[in-house]
């Protein structure tokens, strides 16, 4: 067998028989092997090898078998390894934020939804009653003299003196009987004047009436005159409101000829009392058009200009005649 394989294939090693041991020729030794693959590569040769332009970091002579499944790879080969697969797998994004943010977005809906079931529903607002609904719902009540004391009384509170509030009171004497809604002006002007046609002949004054009418506006004006007719007889009659009339044109109507009946705006009567054409010390009925309302179904005291008006008027020497006792008071 020897023979047939020849005496080259075979190396004797040793002298004597014992220990013998036989190596090919041909077959490098395991030594040099394990010295190639341990040898260190270059710093050019990682770099290729990270890029992924060589396969080995060993150099061309040391050419490697092909890996058996079983071989273990070397540590430098592993770390190698392990750069290469971190950069080539992406880092994932972190999400933490991301479902953070959107797991409160749904608690805070979930809040807001639960809020939303447990408010209860918002009340609509009534809205406030005006003086116009409040006395449609009402039966009208006639006025009486407490109505035109109390708010004298209320209106110059701020502005007078306890001694002259007590002279601003009126005693019962000073009116006369009130309309209890049943009268028309003819009718109740007769009941609290039933000898008017002697007090209308003695009066001859000029820029001076004896019968004083005070209403809101100036259509009801004209409505209370047409009204007149049954009662005045010969009586003149004169319409005293600011509509398309002058002061100083009504100034002259009162100066050139006597009037027994003034039917009036309480704006327009002030304004004639501080210019002299209307002069008070032959007035004898004052007549306040107290129960009327206009569409809005407001009275005269019920007016803020009106009213302001009409008190201006009584404490521009009205009231001071009735306390003497020559001027009486009707509501009609």
């Amino acid at each position: 067998m020897g023979d047939d394989l020849g005496d080259d294939w075979w190396e004797q090693k040793g002298n004597s028989g014992k220990g013998v041991k036989y190596v090919p020729r041909d077959m490098p030794s395991p030594h040099k092997h394990f010295q190639n693959r341990l040898k260190a590569p270059s710093s050019l040769e990682m770099s290729l090898f990270i890029e992924g332009t060589v396969d080995s970091p060993v150099g061309e002579e040391s050419e490697e078998p092909e890996k058996q499944p079983t071989e273990q790879a070397s540590p430098r080969e592993k770390k190698g390894k392990k750069r290469k697969s971190v950069i080539e797998t992406p880092v994932p994004v972190k999400k933490k934020t991301a479902l953070k943010s959107q797991t409160e977005c749904f608690m805070a809906q979930e809040k807001k939804e639960d809020e939303g079931e447990k408010k209860p529903k918002k009340k609509r607002k009534k809205k406030k009653k005006t003086i116009t609904d409040v006395l449609a719902t009402s039966d009208p009540k006639p006025g009486s003299p407490v109505d035109l004391q109390s708010l004298v009384l209320e209106h110059f509170k701020d502005k007078r003196s306890v001694i002259e509030l007590e002279e601003l009171k009126l005693q019962e004497s000073c009116f006369v009987r009130s309309n209890d809604l049943t009268h028309s002006l003819s009718s109740y002007l007769k009941e609290i004047c039933p000898k008017w046609a002697k007090v209308q002949k003695q009066h001859t004054e000029k820029s001076s009436v004896v019968l004083l009418i005070v209403c809101s506006a100036a259509l009801r004006v004209i409505e209370l005159i047409k009204q007149l007719t049954t009662f005045k007889g010969e009586a003149k009659v004169l319409k005293l409101f600011a509509k398309h009339i002058k002061v100083e044109e009504q100034v002259k109507l009162l100066q050139t000829r006597v009037t027994h009946i003034g039917v009036g705006t309480p704006g327009r009567l002030s304004a004639l009392i501080e210019k002299e054409g209307l002069t008070l010390p032959p007035l004898r009925f004052l007549v306040l058009d107290w129960n009327w309302r206009d569409q809005k179904l407001r009275r005269m005291v019920d007016v803020p200009e009106v009213k302001g008006d009409l008190l201006k008027l009584l404490d521009m020497g009205i009231l001071k005649g009735c306390r003497e006792g020559k001027v009486k008071v009707g509501l009609f």
